[in-house]
C-alpha cells in the first residue's frame, strides 16, 4: 500500500491550488509512492546516454508513459532556490522531468528557479549614489580623476569577505598550469578551478560590493578595461580556440547547473518589446541577477571590448561554419550581443537611472518566441517567496535574499512534522 504523508494547511492554497515544493522534497514525496517512484526510476534511465540515444529512448512508449505519470506528481512544478542547500541535487531532480518535456523542441527553457521579485531599490541602485562608496569616491571631488571601477575595488578591499574571495579567484585564475609535453593545446590556467572560484565569489559576496565591480560606469578606456578584466577573461572566459555558439550551448545544457542558469537568464533577460525597459515585467533586478548567475559557467559572458560608452557583451564563441543552423546560432549569440534589456539594466545600475541616460533599443532578429512557461492543464502554482520551505533546520541563504531590504534572517525551522501526501491530492484535482 502506498505511503501517506500529511501536508500542513500552510503549504496548500485555496482548493485546487497548491504551493510548489523544492525539487528535493518533491523527489522524497515521489519515492514514498510506489507508482511514482517506479516511473521516476524509468525516467532516469530514459535520460541516460548521449543525445541520440536519449532522443530515441524518450520517444518510446515506456518513457512517454512514465513521463505522463510524473506530470501528476509534485516533481512537475517544483522549483529551486538560488544558493539553497543541495541546490545541484534540486536542479537535477527538476530536469529529470523537464528534459523529457523539452528535449529537442525548446530553444528557450523555463527556469527551474523560483521567480525573482522586482526591487525598486535595486533598480535605482548606482555606484555613484551609494552612500558607502560616495564618501571615498574621487568622482565627487571636482578636478580629480574619476574611476568608479577602481572605487568599487577599494570598497571590496575594505570588506574582509569580499577581499578574501576576490584575492582567491584572482590568484587561481592567474596561476599558470604546469606544462605537460603531451598536451599541445593546454590552457594557460586551470579554467574549471577559476570558474568555481568566480561562482563562489558572486554567491557569497553581497551584491552591494560585487555588482559595482561588474557594472560600474566608465568615463574612459582605462576604467572600461578594468571592468572587462574583473572576471579574469583570459582564464574564465576565453579559450585558445573559439568554439561554435551552438556547441557551447550544447555543453552547457549537458550540465544541470549551467543549463539552469542559462534558462534563468533567458527567462529574466529575454527582450520584451511591450515593456518600457525591454525587460520582462520591467525587472532590471531579475536580469542582472540571472546574468551574474552565468559567470563561472561554460557560458561565462563578458564585455567584448574596452569601450567606455558602447556596452557590448558577448560569449566566447562564433557562428561561423554552422551551416543550416546559422540562423539558430545567431539568435542565441544575439541574446548577449544585442540584448537591450541587459544593456538597459547595466546602465541603470552603473550610471544611475535618473541621469538622463537613454534607453537602448535593439531590432529583434530572432525568430524564436520569448520565454513562456510550459502549458499546464491545471491551475498554475502561486510562487511566493515563502512557498519553498527548507528541508531541515539548517539555514539556507539564496543570492536573491541579499537583495531584499535588510536581507533575510536565518530562522531554523522544524515545521515539517506534518506533511501530507501531495501525490494523491494532486492527482485528485485533475480528475
Amino acid at each position: 500500500m502506498d505511503a501517506y504523508v500529511c501536508v500542513c494547511d500552510s503549504e496548500l492554497g485555496p482548493p485546487g491550488w497548491r504551493e510548489p515544493l523544492d525539487c528535493v522534497r518533491a523527489s522524497e514525496l515521489c519515492n514514498q509512492n510506489s507508482q511514482c517512484s517506479s516511473r521516476y526510476r524509468i525516467m532516469r534511465q530514459c535520460l541516460s546516454g548521449g543525445d541520440k540515444e536519449r532522443s530515441a529512448m524518450l520517444a518510446s512508449k515506456e518513457c512517454q508513459g512514465a513521463l505522463e505519470v510524473l506530470q501528476d506528481s509534485p516533481l512537475y512544478d517544483c522549483r529551486c532556490k538560488r544558493g539553497m542547500k543541495k541546490e545541484l541535487q534540486c536542479l537535477q531532480n527538476y530536469w529529470s522531468i523537464h528534459m523529457g518535456l523539452t528535449e529537442g523542441e525548446e530553444f528557450y527553457e523555463t527556469s527551474p528557479y523560483e521567480p525573482i521579485h522586482f526591487s525598486e531599490e535595486f533598480r535605482h541602485a548606482s555606484i555613484i549614489s551609494d552612500s558607502s562608496l560616495s564618501k571615498m569616491s574621487p568622482c565627487s571631488e571636482a578636478g580629480k580623476p574619476c574611476n568608479p571601477c577602481l572605487d568599487a575595488a577599494k570598497a571590496c578591499n575594505l570588506n574582509e569577505t569580499c577581499k578574501r574571495l576576490r584575492s582567491a579567484y584572482n590568484s587561481i585564475c592567474s596561476k599558470a598550469t604546469p606544462p605537460q609535453p603531451a598536451l599541445a593545446n593546454q590552457e594557460p590556467c586551470s579554467r574549471k578551478r577559476c570558474q568555481k572560484a568566480l561562482r563562489q565569489f558572486f554567491e557569497r559576496v553581497s551584491w552591494e560590493l560585487s555588482y559595482p565591480l561588474l557594472f560600474c560606469s566608465c568615463p574612459d578606456q582605462a576604467c572600461a578595461e578594468r571592468r572587462r578584466r574583473t572576471i579574469v577573461p583570459s582564464c574564465s572566459h576565453q579559450e585558445r580556440h573559439r568554439p561554435s555558439c551552438l556547441e557551447l550551448r550544447r555543453i552547457c545544457r549537458s550540465d544541470a547547473l549551467c543549463r539552469s542558469r542559462l534558462a534563468d537568464f533567458h527567462m529574466n533577460c529575454q527582450m520584451t518589446p511591450h515593456t518600457v525597459t525591454s525587460c520582462p515585467n520591467d525587472n532590471y533586478h531579475g536580469c542582472l541577477m540571472s546574468y551574474v548567475g552565468l559567470i563561472g559557467s561554460d557560458v561565462t559572458p563578458n564585455y567584448s571590448d574596452s569601450s567606455p560608452s558602447n556596452i557590448t557583451l558577448s560569449l566566447w564563441c562564433s557562428c561561423r561554419g554552422t551551416g543550416s543552423h546559422e540562423r539558430e546560432c545567431d539568435a542565441f549569440h544575439r541574446d548577449f550581443t544585442h540584448n537591450s534589456c541587459l544593456k538597459n539594466a547595466i546602465q541603470s545600475f552603473g550610471y544611475g537611472s535618473d541621469d538622463g541616460a537613454l534607453l537602448v533599443t535593439e531590432p529583434s532578429a530572432t525568430f524564436f518566441p520569448p520565454v513562456q512557461p510550459p502549458i499546464i492543464s491545471k491551475p498554475a502554482p502561486s510562487l511566493h517567496g515563502n512557498a519553498i520551505k527548507p528541508l531541515d533546520s539548517a539555514c539556507m541563504f539564496s543570492t536573491c535574499a541579499n537583495l531584499q531590504d535588510g536581507g533575510q534572517k536565518c530562522v531554523p525551522s522544524d515545521e515539517f512534522e506534518c506533511e501530507e501526501l501531495l501525490l494523491n491530492r494532486h492527482s485528485s484535482t485533475r480528475m
